[in-house]
């Protein structure tokens, strides 16, 4: 690991899959300096709408929690702070990322340029499928307990990244986004994004 580096761990719980669109209604992130977590920052966010029962179903949150949240532009003047200009770090980032993206547009009519690190990117060159978050920490022995809950995941994510990159330096996995070569390039991404193809890589079957 760069110790030279800060890095700031994202994880957003939303409304939906359309960062156009669809809101954040739980935001987690913590700050890592030196290697080590420095400060954590974990809060539900006000959503002006009913949330299907699916995403609820998912997430465990609810329309009476959403409606003790945070009002959406504290939340992320928050966020704002604790990223600063560190290197961010996500599972699925491009998910993340562009809820990050249309949020900021939308608040403050700006988006971000910071470095980032993708660990889904890093899972599939690295491993087998599956890859999702959980699959990954059960492959690494990490600890995720209440999945889908954003702090929970942020410092999942946090212990496979460090996991990962004491196997091999993760150095020059910053800016890459892998995207599933039969489905095509994403519509959006990170203006310093490295997009290319992944072709899934699948454990032998055995008998």
């Amino acid at each position: 690991m760069n110790n030279a580096l800060n890095y700031t761990v994202i994880d957003f719980e939303t409304s939906g899959l359309d960062p156009a669109k669809d809101r954040v209604i739980e935001i987690a992130a913590i700050r890592c300096v030196g290697g080590e977590i420095a400060s954590e920052f974990s809060t539900l966010v006000t959503f002006d709408g009913k949330l299907s029962p699916k995403i609820t179903e998912l997430t465990g949150i609810t329309d009476k929690m959403t409606a003790g949240g945070m009002d959406e532009d504290t939340a992320f003047r928050i966020l704002n702070r604790m990223i600063g200009d560190n290197v961010l770090i996500a599972h699925n980032a491009l998910f993340d990322l562009g809820f990050l993206h249309h949020s900021l547009m939308r608040i403050a009519g700006r988006s971000f340029r910071n470095s980032f690190i993708d660990t889904l990117t890093m899972s599939r060159m690295r491993h087998h499928y599956p890859h999702t978050l959980k699959d990954m920490c059960d492959k690494y022995g990490i600890p995720l307990i209440g999945g889908h809950r954003a702090l929970n995941d942020v410092i999942a994510c946090w212990e496979l990244f460090r996991e990962m990159d004491r196997e091999q330096s993760a150095a020059s996995d910053l800016n890459k986004l892998g995207y599933i070569k039969k489905y095509g390039p994403p519509k959006w991404s990170p203006d310093n994004a490295v997009l290319f193809p992944i072709e899934l890589q699948y454990a032998p079957r055995l008998g």
